[in-house]
């Protein structure tokens, strides 16, 4: 059996029910927290802060320094393709194993064709980002993906009519012939059928009953699974680390 753990960091901001815009960034919270839950696989989003204008800090600072306080991890990072127009929010995907990691890759998912406005300028959606890499459990090789979806619910919209982000990550896992955890926040609201898509493609959510976004009564963070897994375990682990709380699943081989 194996541990895995998906986060949405929230680039190290702080959560305070009484003011939650208004707290520091403390990355030591994050990384005690990881450790905490000592998991054997650990899939972060919203890694590092975006920027008005755009910009990206390489080497990426965040992922760095969780690196360095978690020596026993292999990991990876991406950045999603830069946007002039981007939100001052969380982006960026890393996935940290106690096995060695391999045959990196990245898909770029594009945004949809909307305008919206924000702080007074008229903007369109970033790129998402889909990262995957190989390891090893239990002699078995293991396809780990990770990803972080438009939240159009929260421009009026919904991925049910603007599906093209959804389905690159479906053809992606109908690509997967061996065993494969897909974990992410997925932002889907309620009404939108993200779950019943990766169902048909054969992948189930680990929980779907326990809110994980703490600003709106969304399960919003998944790890799904296919066939080869049989899910032990599952629950969402409360933070103050973010304004998501984790989910955590064991899983053996069936």
């Amino acid at each position: 059996m194996f541990s895995t753990l998906t986060f949405n960091m929230q680039n190290g901001q702080l959560w305070d029910d009484a003011s939650p815009d208004d707290t520091p960034v403390d990355l030591d919270a994050s990384v005690a927290f990881i450790q905490e839950q000592d998991c054997d696989i650990v899939f972060l989003q919203e890694v590092e802060c975006g920027f008005e204008g755009g910009g990206q800090i390489e080497p990426p600072p965040n992922y760095e320094f969780l690196r360095s306080r978690l020596p026993e991890y292999d990991a990876v990072f991406g950045y999603p393709l830069k946007n002039p127009l981007e939100l001052p929010f969380g982006l960026g995907l890393a996935i940290f194993s106690k096995t060695p990691l391999r045959s990196f890759s990245r898909i770029d998912l594009p945004p949809a064709d909307i305008r919206f406005e924000y702080a007074g300028i008229e903007r369109r959606p970033s790129h998402r980002l889909l990262i995957s890499a190989e390891t090893e459990i239990e002699g078995r090789a293991v396809r780990l993906i990770n990803t972080h979806l438009q939240a159009f619910f929260m421009i009026k919209a919904s991925s049910n009519d603007h599906r093209e982000q959804r389905d690159l990550v479906e053809e992606e896992l109908r690509r997967s012939g061996e065993p494969t955890l897909l974990a992410g926040d997925f932002n889907s609201s309620p009404e939108e059928t993200l779950l019943a898509q990766f169902g048909e493609a054969g992948f189930r959510t680990a929980q779907a009953d326990q809110v994980t976004w703490k600003r709106m009564p969304f399960v919003v963070d998944h790890i799904f699974y296919n066939a080869p897994f049989r899910l032990e375990s599952s629950r969402v682990v409360p933070t103050k680390a973010s304004d998501h709380d984790a989910v955590r699943a064991e899983f053996s081989f069936v």
